[in-house]
């Protein structure tokens, strides 16, 4: 908000989206070098581990939370900021699918997308989900993907694209 003081909240909600999240929090954890210090099991080593998005976000939020612990709320804002400064007002690391799509939904339905998850098959380890999104009573999109968040953004960007072309 400091960075940005004038934006509107749609424009703050979408800078957030594209740094709080699993792709980018990852990226900062390989870039901090916590990929060489991270102390796997045997199995997780040998199935690629170190290259997990999901392992590196989370022992990124992890030493943001150590740091927090340790050295309290400024410490770990200054620790944030340093690492996130050259990120805002920047071009979005990641799109995001849901965040477009309720808006589009609130301007021309009136309403929000329901997200309904479908199925989720697989062994833990590779698990895959599927997702619908109705809006106003219609379905518009089906996505899938290694997690229900990932679902849904392919189930948004789905319903993005018959939204469009609907309107052509």
């Amino acid at each position: 908000m400091r960075r940005l003081p004038d934006a509107k909240e749609g424009t703050l909600s979408k800078e957030r989206a594209s740094i709080v999240n699993g792709r980018t929090l990852a990226l900062k954890a390989v870039e901090v070098g916590l990929k060489e210090r991270l102390r796997l099991g045997k199995g997780e080593e040998k199935n690629g581990g170190r290259d997990k998005t999901s392992i590196l976000a989370a022992s990124f939020e992890a030493v943001i939370g150590a740091i927090y612990i340790d050295g309290g709320l400024k410490a770990a804002q200054r620790v944030v900021e340093a690492l996130f400064a050259a990120d805002i007002g920047g071009p979005s690391a990641e799109r995001d699918y849901k965040t477009e799509l309720q808006e589009i939904s609130y301007r021309r339905f009136r309403t929000q997308p329901i997200y309904e998850l479908l199925a989720a098959r697989g062994p833990d380890h590779a698990k895959r989900f599927t997702t619908r999104i109705r809006i106003a009573g219609r379905e518009l999109g089906i996505g899938e993907g290694a997690s229900k968040k990932q679902s849904e953004q392919a189930a948004a960007r789905a319903a993005l694209v018959q939204i469009q072309q609907e309107q052509q």
